[in-house]
């Protein structure tokens, strides 16, 4: 790059961070006025800068940025290897099917086999199981950390049970240490699925990097953005190559984009029933998908983790703030709570309505939506009622009870760093507020009861 373009490149940047600084620059918040969204972007000049620089480029497929951004998140993580995806979806897509390649041998997933899973949860967790072939067997969680029972998932192993890839729900990971056992002691395969919990650790190992595969999910509702994005890592070699596979049209090759030859014998190989010398770049080994990001995409999740640390711990601080602001309401609300022996990385702030509360979980999210407060709940809930589910293969291993009780009375607010603390203190408020007009309505409707029986 000559000096003169370097010296246009810092001038263009230069104005972008300007733009950014004067024109998405935050409002303030104001109760009762503005909106408490449950997530949403955070960014700042530096992030524009970086989009831009790249686009400067106009390499429009994966570069110098995203390889730049697999060996940093590789490193953030713990773990030897990353690569980016289009989602988190395909990140589980990939991680998944990369189990069922036949470069694993005797060792390969095959359909029919099953694979425990969590009953509450977002569907893209379950769906490679189903598009694999695989028979899915649902276990219940545990209301408050919203994470699968370890005992559950012991019981529900069978001769046929070959995985298990379950999320750390919320950016709270499951009990890693029990399910490792699990996996061990059963040889099992273990799949987890982080795309709400970057930057969550277990024993202070960062979650992700204690079975075969960890997936990670960059949409602008998660810990980092780059737009659309995610990202699969792994220690082993052999699960990166079968997964680079996949994600790149499942051919053979392994170069990079505009790269060829990188194994020196381009016309020299001989696979499947191909003839010799067939070109290696349209090879195909796994039945792959075009899963690749753009580099102006991993410019953005680049500088963006950046500021990854001081967005963790503002998702802690609001997560802190908020529990200690609803901490006396403990009897019309079950608190979340972390697992033991893990330091979140908390994704959102669930709350699950009490039986004995006087109103329903519907009743409340109508009022935090009428004062602009932004709810959603969790996720699929039971994820066996989805209308896509009917008529599918699948095992329930237990009673699914808390999974229905999360149907109709779980939900969870916003955490995410671009809420300050009024808007934190705003739906404390709000949730107080509700909480005693509703138990000031129903003691006066007790009162107001007939009476029967001796006087």
């Amino acid at each position: 790059m000559s000096d003169r373009e370097v010296a246009q490149r810092e001038k263009i940047l230069g104005l972008v961070k300007e733009y950014c600084a004067e024109f998405h620059q935050q409002s303030e918040f104001v109760p009762g006025q503005s909106t408490v969204p449950v997530s949403g972007r955070v960014y700042d000049g530096d992030d524009m800068a970086s989009l831009v620089d790249s686009a400067l480029d106009f390499w429009l497929t994966t570069g110098r940025f995203n390889e730049a951004f697999e060996t940093r998140f590789a490193e953030l993580v713990g773990a030897k290897h990353c690569l980016t995806v289009n989602s988190g979806s395909s990140a589980n897509l990939v991680a998944f099917s990369a189990l069922t390649s036949d470069r694993l041998g005797k060792h390969k997933l095959n359909p029919g086999d099953e694979v425990i899973t969590a009953a509450s949860g977002f569907p893209t967790t379950l769906n490679p199981i189903i598009q694999n072939g695989m028979t899915p067997v649902f276990v219940d969680v545990k209301l408050g950390t919203y994470n699968v029972d370890p005992e559950a998932v012991a019981a529900a192993i069978t001769p046929k049970t070959k995985a298990i890839m379950i999320a750390h729900t919320l950016g709270n990971p499951f009990d890693v240490g029990p399910i490792k056992e699990l996996v061990d002691e059963h040889d099992l395969y273990l799949i987890e699925d982080c795309c709400d919990a970057l930057g969550a650790t277990y024993d202070g190992q960062h979650v992700g990097t204690f079975g075969e595969i960890g997936t990670c999910s960059f949409y602008p509702a998660h810990h980092i953005t780059m737009g659309e994005g995610g990202a699969v890592f792994a220690n082993r070699n052999k699960l990166a190559r079968i997964m680079a596979s996949i994600r790149d049209w499942g051919r053979d090759c392994f170069c990079a984009p505009g790269v060829d030859n990188t194994c020196g014998v381009r016309f020299g190989w001989k696979l499947g029933n191909l003839p010799k010398g067939f070109d290696h770049k349209y090879t195909y080994s796994h039945l792959g998908y075009n899963l690749k990001i753009t580099d102006m995409q991993a410019a953005i999740g680049l500088s963006q983790l950046d500021h990854l640390d001081d967005f963790v711990a503002s998702r802690r601080k609001n997560f802190s703030r908020m529990l200690s602001g609803l901490a006396d309401l403990n009897e019309f609300f079950i608190l979340p709570e972390p697992t033991p022996r893990s330091e979140p990385s908390w994704f959102g702030f669930p709350l699950t309505v009490t039986d004995s509360a006087p109103f329903s979980r519907d009743e409340l999210l109508q009022h935090l939506n009428a004062n602009n407060i932004g709810t959603r709940l969790l996720f699929g809930a039971n994820l066996i009622d989805q209308p896509y589910m009917i008529n599918r293969d699948f095992k329930v291993a237990g009673s699914l009870a808390n999974a229905e009780k999360i149907v109709t009375s779980t939900f969870w607010l916003g955490v995410y760093p671009g809420l300050g603390d009024a808007a934190i203190d705003y739906m404390c408020s709000i949730i107080h507020d509700f909480c005693r007009s509703a138990k000031s309505t129903r003691i006066k409707l007790v009162d107001l009861a007939p009476r029967t029986g001796a006087q």
